[in-house]
């Protein structure tokens, strides 16, 4: 039997991380680099090899490794709070992910980059609106120049709102669904930052991870939005839950609008989403106690 190729997912830890490396590890031999600023160890999947640290230091933590495919995933993914933590941001969004990227070009693999959907949002001016959405922005740029300049393969992914188990819930990097799931769960009102009219496109873990497998194997070049069709305002999902909902005063780089294209995953895999929002907050609403 010959020997299972390997795979390095940064980010493993987390949601996306860790249900991607669930249906990778029967195929596939599974490395996660995590520094767990949102990742958590709980989310750890049997099978998997973990190595703690940051991006910046890939080729210390990961050098043993001539992995087949990488996905990167592991950056800072927070739009508003990423106007306090730029430095942050920028350490794992540009640092950490330039060495990423020559970890790759040395490796001369496959990389799949997690790109931001807040670059298409407001009719293009969103990659603007925050130090978060400009460093994504300009990463999705640099990969299809490292992939044109060096002769490499690459996909880049466009990630529409994220929700389902293992999302963080708590704290202030909680998903929008954690924090209002933690707030429904515990008798108090959801907080929805004005207007509530900004429109998302929530989309399930499982359908995000099963895209980025057929990206991942299949894929090449830009352009892989995955996401669902369905879109929502903030008071709509937050009604979802409940009436007992208040206002938040509004917040810079709270893009209000987002437009999902899954044409190129419908036509060369005939993905589709197999999960709503609507029936997620009944499952949760469910597990009230």
């Amino acid at each position: 039997m010959s020997e299972k190729q390997t795979v390095l997912v940064t980010g493993g830890a987390g949601m996306i991380g860790s249900r991607l490396i669930e249906i990778l590890l029967p195929k596939y031999r599974v490395v996660s680099l995590d520094n767990y600023f949102i990742g958590k160890k709980e989310n750890h999947v049997a099978g998997a090899d973990y190595r703690e640290g940051h991006t910046k230091d890939i080729e210390t933590l990961c050098g043993d490794l001539d992995p087949a495919i990488i996905f990167h995933l592991g950056e800072y993914s927070r739009v508003e709070q990423s106007f306090k933590d730029v430095e942050l941001v920028w350490q794992s969004n540009v640092e950490g992910t330039f060495r990423v990227l020559e970890f790759w070009h040395k490796r001369k693999c496959k990389i799949v980059y997690a790109g931001s959907s807040t670059k298409f949002a407001d009719g293009g001016m969103g990659r603007d609106q925050s130090p978060y959405a400009w460093m994504k922005a300009s990463n999705t740029e640099l990969v299809r120049n490292y992939g044109n300049w060096f002769d490499l393969p690459y996909a880049i992914t466009y990630f529409y709102n994220g929700y389902g188990p293992r999302e963080l819930a708590e704290g202030p990097y909680a998903s929008v669904i954690g924090r209002f799931k933690t707030q429904y769960w515990a008798g108090e009102p959801i907080t929805v930052v004005a207007p509530g009219t900004q429109q998302r496109n929530f989309t399930h873990v499982d359908d995000l991870a099963r895209g980025l497998l057929m990206v991942g194997e299949h894929g090449l070049g830009d352009e892989f939005g995955l996401g669902s069709h369905e879109s929502h305002t903030m008071l709509e999902i937050a009604k979802m839950f409940t009436d007992n909902i208040v206002m938040l005063p509004e917040r810079p780089g709270n893009r209000m609008e987002s437009i999902v294209d899954t044409t190129r995953v419908e036509q060369e895999f005939g993905w589709t989403t197999e999960h709503t929002v609507k029936e997620y907050i009944e499952s949760l609403k469910q597990q009230k106690k």
